[in-house]
């Protein structure tokens, strides 16, 4: 009887050990990418990525992003959403992580605790629900920017809920997102993140035949206008942020699109 309970302590033993070693493989490795930030990108065009002012451009599988310390989060994120990227797929939302990839520290997700303002996630998880782990990424604390509540879910939801449309309806569109980080700001938590009081939003279509963009600039309130009235140049958001949005396009052609606020190859109906 001795002998037959070490046998069945010695196996479970084992199954704990070989358990254990595979989690720690899969965190491991799992580590490794965020911290990297520098993995294959298969589902983001970097062809059309902004400019940074910050010198601090960080890649994951996803999308990309320019982090601004002096902020605590993202000049801008910029992702390309395919139609094969919208989905239904109901994820379980998973806890917010640090983005280890940020060099200079990325903000921790406890500085937006009882400090009146939502997480408000600059890369929607709604425009990554193609997967687990793209969903799952969008939950970095550096795709994140404080948001008053009926802003986030009010106007800035509608407008998130367009893009997906217009995504569908021209089979895909590259999207650059962020908050305007000038200005007189509220800061929020032990880390000062910054409030801002403008979030904008710069769409371009290369693949309907003929390159299009629109840009959106939003007071950081809710509204119920309609979204056409918050259509600007980019040359205006481009003079807001000092981002250059689109440095690979021939200079004629970008000259052209960024100083038109003009929507109307653009349908809102």
């Amino acid at each position: 009887m001795k002998r037959r309970s070490l046998y069945t302590l010695l196996a479970i033993l084992i199954l704990i050990g070989v358990f254990g070693y595979e989690f720690f493989l899969t965190e491991k490795e799992t580590h490794k990418t965020i911290e990297n930030g520098k993995t294959t990108k298969t589902d983001t065009n970097e062809y059309f990525l902004p400019t940074s002012t910050t010198d601090q451009i960080i890649h994951h599988e996803g999308y990309s992003l320019s982090y601004s310390e002096t902020h605590e989060q993202a000049e801008w994120v910029a992702y390309e959403l395919k139609r094969s990227h919208l989905s239904n797929t109901n994820f379980q939302r998973p806890y917010f992580e640090i983005d280890k990839a940020v060099k200079t520290g990325a903000a921790h997700w406890r500085n937006y605790k009882k400090s009146g303002y939502d997480r408000g996630h600059l890369c929607p998880a709604g425009d990554r629900k193609y997967s687990k782990a793209a969903h799952d990424e969008t939950f970095l604390t550096s795709n994140i920017s404080p948001q008053e509540h009926h802003f986030n879910s009010g106007i800035w939801n509608k407008l998130e809920q367009k893009v997906r449309y217009w995504a569908r309806k021209y089979n895909g569109v590259f999207v650059v997102t962020g908050g305007v980080l000038k200005g007189n700001m509220k800061v929020i938590g032990e880390e000062k993140v910054s409030v801002p009081n403008q979030f904008y939003k710069v769409l371009i279509d290369n693949n309907t035949g003929k390159t299009k963009v629109i840009a959106f600039l939003m007071p950081h309130e809710n509204s119920n206008k309609p979204l056409y009235e918050y259509v600007v140049s980019v040359d205006e958001i481009e003079q807001l942020t000092g981002i250059d949005f689109f440095p690979q396009l021939e200079d004629q052609l970008e000259d052209q699109l960024e100083a038109s606020n003009d929507y109307k190859n653009w349908s809102f109906n």
